[in-house]
């Protein structure tokens, strides 16, 4: 069977036209995505080849997609890129899609006319048709620290975020804390339902009951810190310790305690997660968890750069381990009197 008719046979038993089977071939975006989900599938049970050796050489760009990109967050990862593909004699191209955790279609021709080296997606995804669209056109990609599941066959490089959440908890009990908080991230996130697993871990480990009143889900920014330290200080029986998802949440409880004169860490021990420049700059400066962001982009760059070459890596999942950097913001819980 030649080619033409392999097309014409796969066009005939998905019910659409040959040209169309010839777009989602090529990689093209005008194509439903049921419609491509369709027509992969019988591409892959008819063992369909593309011709990759005839397709267009790859720019030597890294695409590197947020999800946002108005953090400090987002620094260290670029850092991190930059750091691999300067070497490479690459360059870097930056786009975010506008807070949503997948990208949508507009950004995906923008990547097929630019045809980077690789796609390497923070906090994004990419759905079966959008990688069905970078595979046809030989552009690897790598999620790092995935908001959801990203599946056995993406490659994906994340860190300890459970373990990470059980070191900040047993660092506050060991301290003598008993009514700990948390300020979470969205709970749509992976890592931040990870971090939340690790906190009543160590609740339960330490024979302390968990209280879902001392629990409240944040976004990752200042505000939500603050605004969620507020009501957790403002409790009858308010917490001796506040575990927040992120720094930038810790840097709002450090507001919301300012506001309420409370002092850190003399009424109230604070635990970030993340170990931004910034937790060492504050004051007091910040007990956090290391969440290695700069070696993770590196690995990630490192990894989508060796699929370009043909080089499978070892695992398709990496995860880098999270450490506790303690510092000034904890401390015994008060013994007497509160604020």
């Amino acid at each position: 069977m030649t080619r033409a008719a392999t097309l014409a046979e796969i066009a005939r038993k998905a019910g659409v036209s040959t040209p169309t089977v010839s777009k989602v071939v090529n990689g093209r975006a005008d194509v439903a995505p049921a419609t491509r989900e369709r027509v992969e599938e019988l591409l892959h049970q008819h063992g369909y080849q593309r011709r990759r050796s005839n397709s267009a050489p790859s720019s030597p760009l890294l695409e590197l997609v947020f999800h946002e990109l108005e953090s400090a967050w987002a620094m260290e990862v670029i850092r991190g890129v930059e750091n691999v593909v300067r070497d490479e004699g690459m360059s870097v191209v930056l786009s975010e899609s506008s807070g949503r955790l997948s990208v949508g279609q507009s950004w995906m021709d923008g990547v097929l006319a630019r045809r980077p080296t690789g796609v390497v997606l923070v906090l994004s995804g990419l759905d079966e048709a959008q990688q069905a669209q970078l595979t046809s056109r030989d552009i690897p990609f790598v999620v790092m620290d995935p908001a959801g599941d990203p599946g056995q066959d993406m490659p994906a490089v994340g860190t300890t975020n459970w373990n990470g959440g059980l070191a900040a908890t047993r660092h506050l009990l060991d301290l003598g804390h008993r009514r700990i908080g948390m300020i979470a991230g969205p709970r749509r996130m992976m890592c931040s339902r990870a971090r939340i697993d690790g906190y009543r871990a160590a609740l339960e480990t330490g024979g302390v009951a968990f209280d879902p009143a001392l629990i409240r889900e944040g976004n990752f920014y200042h505000e939500t810190g603050y605004w969620a330290g507020l009501e957790l200080l403002r409790l009858e029986d308010r917490p001796t310790a506040i575990f927040t998802g992120n720094d930038l949440q810790a840097l709002g409880v450090y507001e919301a305690a300012r506001e309420l004169g409370l002092h850190i860490p003399k009424d109230l021990s604070v635990v970030g997660f993340d170990d931004l420049p910034i937790a060492r700059w504050v004051g007091p400066p910040l007990t956090t968890v290391r969440q290695p962001l700069t070696e993770m982009a590196e690995v990630a760059a490192r990894m989508v750069i060796d699929l370009a070459r043909g080089n499978l890596p070892s695992a398709l999942r990496v995860d880098l381990a999270t450490s506790l950097v303690e510092r000034s913001s904890t401390a015994r819980p008060p013994t007497a009197g509160r604020h």
